[in-house]
């Protein structure tokens, strides 16, 4: 069956889910986005960049489907740490988790293919979901408070295999906990050795100010791709400004970015692009538009619809590290290819003005999921 098959018969089963965002369903961050067709391209995270002070490959990798796909299906656990594996082999040195992908699981499966070059490589995983540490019950809303925070590390660690965490992430912002607080108790963390950087992940901008105050920010990570460009309004200019690295979640617009959602495509019950406004029949029809004028540039440029979409944000910034999930070998191969696709200035202004012609319709997210998304944490009293 081919990747267009499973999106018209498969479901996402929601139940217990319903309070977490998108980026933490069983949808990946760029979850499993290729098209199904296994690319040619030589493979390779080719160069360096830097999130702040810390250096990464210019592709990362999320594992977040790694436990369980979208489809609902569990993807086999030894060619889950055959993929990481490779991906090292091929250069990734970021891979992105978070306690809520299981939730644990995914901590448990990073931790278990990356043991043998664990100091080779950077782990950032997030916290911040009211997620019960002994069972792993998802709990209604978010839980940043201090002790919750060392709490949660502790299992993290375990669950890696690893005594430090590279890069740890606010999963979003908690209305009820001032950021200060937070900060707090990562630069505790800091000092013991078990936290190395911090970041946030779709945080509001203010929030963003007063946590880099008290200790620097070395990343947010939010979704941008050239589906959803919402950062480019405020947080990508925060993060120049700042020195601050972007890290984009679904660089490839789950899925429709690569082609694998056409006109045709209905979402089955439980699917939560079903949900999602950009994706009813009525939008998808104006949007295919987008992948219309990727596809025309992955043929000028023999590259596939995947690899120009990571290569267009790969060329906004020097420090702009997108984290393609997948569950495919295949997929992985030509997602890390992208490195080695580049745009002149010539090309990437003649891209950009096609780009700016057309309008994407449809908002990116459920409102209930939406509402976690640039939130301002709560003024220290």
């Amino acid at each position: 069956m081919n990747r267009r098959s499973v999106i018209k018969t498969a479901g996402l089963v929601l139940a217990g889910t319903a309070l977490l965002p998108l980026d933490t369903l069983a949808l990946s961050v760029g979850a499993d986005d290729n098209s199904g067709k296994d690319s040619k391209t030589p493979s390779t995270a080719s160069g360096k960049r830097k999130l702040g002070s810390l250096e990464v490959s210019s592709i990362g990798l999320g594992v977040q489907n790694m436990s369980r796909t979208y489809q609902t299906t569990v993807p086999s656990r030894p060619e889950m740490h055959n993929i990481i594996r490779k991906a090292y082999d091929n250069g990734v040195t970021l891979f992105d988790a978070a306690e809520a992908y299981g939730p644990f699981e995914v901590e448990k499966i990073l931790g278990e293919a990356t043991a043998s070059f664990r100091n080779k490589i950077v782990i950032e995983t997030k916290f911040g979901w009211n997620i019960d540490q002994n069972t792993g019950q998802r709990l209604p809303g978010l839980n940043s408070k201090p002790d919750h925070i060392k709490v949660v590390v502790e299992g993290m660690l375990k669950r890696l295999r690893t005594d430090r965490i590279d890069l740890l992430y606010q999963h979003r912002v908690d209305p009820n906990v001032p950021i200060e607080d937070v900060v707090g108790a990562i630069k505790d963390l800091i000092k013991e050795g078990k936290v190395v950087h911090y970041g946030l992940s779709e945080p509001g901008v203010q929030t963003v100010r007063r946590a880099h105050a008290i200790h620097p920010v070395t990343a947010i990570q939010n979704e941008y791709s050239l589906l959803w460009r919402g950062p480019e309004e405020k947080i990508i200019p925060l993060c120049e400004e700042l020195g601050i690295g972007f890290v984009p979640w679904s660089p490839l617009g789950v899925g429709f970015l690569t082609g694998a959602i056409d006109a045709d495509t209905r979402f089955a019950p439980g699917d939560i692009r079903g949900m999602e406004s950009r994706f009813s029949p009525e939008n998808i029809q104006a949007n295919i538009a987008l992948v219309d004028l990727i596809k025309k540039w992955g043929e000028q440029k023999k590259a596939t619809p995947a690899q120009i979409s990571l290569a267009w944000l790969l060329a906004q910034k020097p420090w702009i590290v997108p984290i393609p999930g997948t569950t495919q070998m295949a997929h992985m191969l030509e997602n890390v290819g992208a490195a080695a696709v580049k745009f002149s200035v010539a090309e990437l202004q003649q891209f950009n003005s096609q780009l700016n012609a057309i309008k994407v319709v449809g908002e990116r997210l459920p409102a209930m999921v939406q509402a976690f998304s640039d939130v301002e944490a709560p003024l220290k009293k």
